[in-house]
């Protein structure tokens, strides 16, 4: 089965459609690189001419994301997500992030559980813990991450932050893919994601630690070796969100969170590693080159 985390390490991995022959890469590559390089594109000249636009980038990101965690939930195991709430407070999580910070995404969350927790009464008791335990991990997963990327853009050096966290990402996640293609011999978690290398988080690592160190320094003003860190970090929670989301996919039987990206499936099976990473980077931006 074809994993989310095939697109950043996919050595040998199986993946072609129509009736073509499968690629080393596991992937369309062409239309992946076009979507890819086209969604950069769009995050770039939002950060470099009015930045608040990349919070309402955030929020598309997270509807359409949330929209498709729900139908993959309900085809692979039947859950029902109360998804007018997750929808309506995701999108409170990712705006109220901008002017009122971690005390308004917190409030949008708590009060979007216990309206999750209301509105999925009116189905009665069967699979009432089950459908709420699944919108709680969605509106954590999806809006509640991806606000403390909304919160990267916030400070007067905002732009720059969020491309350093973005620039983290595509590191790890370039070179996973180069060292993976090249060289996976070793599977790094072969019950999760076989095509997944110990030489292909080699890679990303490499990548991660030069992309993290030369984007803080020269854009942030930080020091190098909070860029090694930072890149590092990034490099292990982009690559648990990668694992983590094949392992959702494997429990729900399913090869794709969704198929609105060409070469790349859903929007989710790009959010992956961007999801945890968003947290770490808030975290650590936050300690190391305070605002």
């Amino acid at each position: 089965m074809v994993t989310a985390s095939q697109r950043g390490d996919a050595a040998g991995a199986s993946g072609g459609t129509s009736g073509k022959k499968p690629s080393r890469a596991g992937r369309d590559l062409r239309a992946a690189i076009a979507v890819g390089v086209g969604l950069g594109a769009a995050i770039l000249v939002a950060l470099l001419t009015v930045r608040e636009v990349f919070v309402g980038i955030a929020a598309l990101a997270v509807a359409v994301g949330t929209w498709e965690l729900a139908g993959a939930l309900r085809r692979g195991a039947g859950i029902q997500l109360q998804l007018p709430v997750l929808l309506l407070g995701g999108q409170a999580m990712v705006w109220l992030s901008w002017p009122f910070g971690r005390s308004g995404v917190l409030a949008a969350f708590v009060v979007t559980i216990l309206c999750c927790l209301v509105w999925r009464m009116r189905a009665g008791a069967d699979g009432y813990l089950r459908d709420v335990a699944a919108s709680v991990f969605t509106a954590a997963y999806v809006p509640l991450f991806a606000s403390f990327a909304a919160m990267l853009v916030v400070p007067d050096d905002g732009q720059y932050r969020v491309l350093c966290f973005m620039i983290g990402v595509v590191c790890s996640d370039t070179g996973g893919y180069v060292a993976g293609v090249l060289f996976g011999r070793h599977p790094m978690a072969p019950a999760i994601s076989p095509k997944k290398s110990w030489e292909g988080f080699a890679g990303s690592m490499v990548a991660g630690v030069v992309g993290g160190a030369l984007s803080v320094s020269l854009l942030l003003g930080g020091h190098w070796w909070q860029g090694v860190l930072f890149g590092a970090a990034l490099v292990v929670t982009a690559t648990v969100g990668d694992l983590v989301e094949s392992m959702i996919k494997r429990d729900l039987g399913i090869k794709d969170m969704g198929t609105l990206l060409p070469g790349h499936g859903g929007l989710m099976d790009r959010l992956d590693s961007l999801l945890p990473s968003a947290v770490v980077s808030w975290l650590l931006l936050r300690a190391f080159v305070p605002a």
